[in-house]
């Protein structure tokens, strides 16, 4: 079956285009026509075309006008001109030529040079607009394949996050609850203080229930033991963020990438005291200092083997002692001008 083709003649001489028609007619065209530029513009406006016939000299706005206004057009900017000559100017078909025409014809036709013309260019419009529509194709195809391989590999990082989570819980005291509750109160941490972007927000989600990862390679005793640790076993707790950074430390990925940085700072004190490093203030990352108030707010405010659970308003006034000190005086100022809805958190209301 023979393609269509929509083809607009524009001559302001009648005759001219009742020729060009009969010439043409014999194949598969829809003709329009105009008989000045700015009847042909009003026509442009309303459809698009393969091709524009175009004479040059007519009254008004001439052809090469017509085609100064068509290329500066987007919507049809692509489409192609013939410019129709009464006689073979060099300096006009030059012209026509700058303007963007791709070719020209003479008056009067040549009905050969006229039939192979037009049906040359209307085929290599046609075949140009196929390897665009087939690029564009193609350019949502690669893009969707690169979401759909990011969203495995996202989901694939989740899932590690969920089995290393597994683990940590069957290792050390640490609950399912205790690392839900962290991770949701570093968001609201993270979203309250609002210089986080959405990846980023999304990173620190789930990379807080990891903070305490590092755990799992501490002796089991020192995890489970009642009561006070002696020096040499606090020396040894203290040893787990070391442990979680070199897990994390090649690691290329965003998300493990703030995982390392909360295992391995969250322990870090606003004030220089903490450990491993003994960072202080912005030395410490943001997503370290985030998780070490979310931490210990669901530490405190839960039983533990060592300890029995502490009262809202005693964890309270615990971070407000220490503001400053052990936590970031943003963030405190955030949890205290937020305090009842960190407090649904920590006791699930």
């Amino acid at each position: 079956m023979s393609l269509s083709y929509d083809i607009l003649i524009v001559d302001d001489v009648s005759e001219n285009i009742k020729v060009a028609i009969s010439i043409l007619k014999s194949e598969p065209y829809n003709f329009s026509y105009a008989l000045n530029g700015k009847e042909a513009l009003e026509v442009l406006k309303t459809k698009r075309f393969d091709l524009v016939l175009l004479d040059i000299m007519m009254p008004g706005i001439d052809g090469f006008d017509v085609c100064k206004i068509i290329k500066k057009t987007p919507a049809i900017a692509d489409t192609p001109i013939i410019f129709v000559t009464a006689k073979v100017d060099i300096d006009s078909i030059e012209e026509g030529f700058k303007l963007g025409a791709v070719d020209y014809v003479t008056k009067p036709f040549h009905a050969i040079e006229l039939k192979a013309r037009v049906k040359n260019h209307l085929e290599l419009y046609r075949s140009k607009q196929q390897l665009k529509a087939h690029n564009i194709s193609l350019s949502t195809k690669l893009k969707t394949s690169d979401e759909l391989h990011l969203s495995e590999l996202e989901m694939a990082q989740k899932e590690v996050i969920f089995v290393l989570s597994q683990l940590m819980e069957s290792r050390s005291t640490e609950t399912a609850h205790h690392i839900k509750r962290v991770a949701d109160i570093s968001l609201l941490i993270a979203k309250l203080d609002g210089r986080l972007n959405k990846e980023e927000l999304h990173s620190v989600y789930l990379a807080a229930p990891l903070h305490d990862i590092g755990k799992i390679l501490v002796d089991e005793h020192i995890l489970h033991k009642r009561g006070s640790l002696t020096e040499e076993e606090f020396r040894s707790m203290k040893e787990h963020p070391e442990f979680a950074y070199k897990v994390f430390k090649n690691s290329k990925t965003t998300l493990m990438q703030a995982a390392s940085a909360i295992a391995y700072e969250h322990h870090e004190n606003y004030d220089g005291s903490g450990y491993p490093r003994g960072l202080k203030g912005e030395e410490i990352h943001f997503y370290g200092r985030i998780v070490a108030l979310a931490d210990v707010l669901d530490a405190l405010t839960h039983k533990r083997v060592h300890k029995e659970a502490w009262s809202f308003e005693e964890t309270k006034a615990f971070v407000i002692q220490n503001r400053g000190i052990k936590f970031d005086p943003k963030l405190v100022d955030l949890f205290l001008g937020n305090e009842k809805r960190f407090q649904a958190i920590l006791l699930g209301e």
